[in-house]
């Protein structure tokens, strides 16, 4: 399913205000853009590439960076159930897909409350959000290629029914997506920040959604 290109008034918005807020609020248009936070680069590492289908392709593989890391493709496994650990290993205790928060008797918030818990003995941390859920079959990506992904999460039957406008707000603003930078103790997060990964979003929306080859 094609979807259409959202206001790009309202994408450029939000990368304007993203680009900003890297360069200390604007004040001094002199001041370098910030190019990289935290192992993600920002839009501003690619606003030199003049064509817009390769600038989107370049923007969605530096997005790629985050969705297919562990904090965010162990929750979204193409096949089975969750994964977990930088290794991506099965879930322990072994739990199964089910609909809504999982199989009677594995609900995911027999273990996992609204936020992360840390270990009384031991270093480690039980993961936690409100909710806190695996995301549906349709939207499993684990293992997929750049290029995969791209075409699967431009598919509204494929992506929970977003647009692409709806994408720039869920991946910059949803609190599940946000955990990824915050996942307790113990864990690695995710590269950047969801303030970049949700401009660089924008700025792939912005330069017409193209995917990578």
């Amino acid at each position: 399913m094609r979807l259409e290109l959202p206001s790009l008034r309202v994408a450029g918005a939000l990368v304007g205000g993203a680009l900003l807020a890297a360069c200390g609020g604007g004040e001094d248009a002199s001041t370098p853009a910030i190019e990289e936070i935290n192992g993600l680069k920002t839009p501003a590492a690619f606003s030199q590439i003049a064509d817009d289908g390769e600038r989107a392709a370049a923007l969605f593989a530096e997005m790629s960076k985050v969705m297919l890391h562990p904090r965010c493709a162990n929750c979204h496994p193409r096949e089975g159930g969750p994964t977990q650990g930088d290794a991506m290993a099965p879930h322990n205790p072994p739990v199964v897909r089910a609909a809504g928060m999982g199989a009677a008797g594995m609900e995911c918030s027999t273990c996992h409350g609204g936020a992360n818990v840390e270990f009384a003995s031991m270093t480690g941390s039980i993961p936690g959000a409100q909710p806190w859920l695996l995301a549906p079959q349709s939207m499993g990506w684990a293992g997929a290629s750049v290029a995969e992904l791209c075409t699967q999460i431009k598919d509204t039957d494929r992506n929970g029914g977003r647009s692409l406008d709806d994408l720039v707000k869920h991946n910059g603003r949803d609190h599940l997506v946000n955990w990824a930078w915050h996942p307790g103790e113990g864990r690695e997060g995710a590269p950047g920040d969801q303030e970049t990964f949700g401009a660089l979003t924008a700025a792939w929306v912005e330069a017409g959604g193209h995917c990578p080859a």
